[in-house]
């Protein structure tokens, strides 16, 4: 074997030894199996000697995969681009099944666009998760007063008057209607 022959051998053997040193029998005998996160154990310690208590870990920070989808959505919905407010909110609802406030945004870009049933399916699954709040009331008589059905739209902003008197969107909401109801167009 020549020298650049023999050295490439060699570099091949010494990968090979170090990735057979990597593979795992899939149980872990130095932690008895368990997967360590980024959490401390009560008597762990930082490199300083201090206790981990009352340090902010990772786990304690509140952020969400959905954030920043979300926070696009809602630009998008304020600059009155409601189908990519909608598919934003989307993405943010498959992100974080269980986010009420993405749910409450598709719901209402989905109104925007007059996919009423989209919106329907949507608040249906924003009421399990946010409940009878002033909001929901408000955005679904909303909905009904986009669709045209005045009577559901003063029901559902009446619920929503009752939640938050003061509210001034329920306020406005309900003005909203009876100018609605005073100029109908035909």
């Amino acid at each position: 074997m020549t020298g650049p022959m023999r050295l490439a051998a060699l570099a091949a053997a010494s990968l090979l030894m170090a990735l057979a040193g990597c593979q795992t029998n899939g149980a872990d005998t130095t932690t008895g199996g368990v997967v360590r996160t980024n959490e401390p154990s009560k008597g762990d310690v930082t490199s300083f000697g201090d206790a981990f208590d009352g340090l902010k870990t990772v786990s304690d920070v509140e952020y969400y995969a959905s954030d920043q989808a979300v926070a696009e959505a809602k630009n998008q919905f304020r600059a009155e681009n409601y189908g990519n407010a909608g598919a934003l909110f989307f993405k943010a609802t498959q992100l974080a099944p269980n986010d009420g406030g993405a749910w409450m945004g598709l719901a209402a870009s989905c109104d925007r666009i007059h996919r009423f049933d989209l919106a329907d399916r949507a608040y249906g699954r924003a009421f399990k998760l946010v409940g009878a709040s002033p909001e929901y009331y408000n955005n679904v008589g909303y909905s009904y007063l986009l669709r045209g059905k005045l009577q559901d739209a003063r029901a559902n902003f009446l619920k929503a008057y009752e939640l938050a008197p003061n509210d001034p969107t329920v306020a406005n909401n309900l003005k909203l209607l009876s100018s609605s109801v005073q100029n109908i167009e035909r």
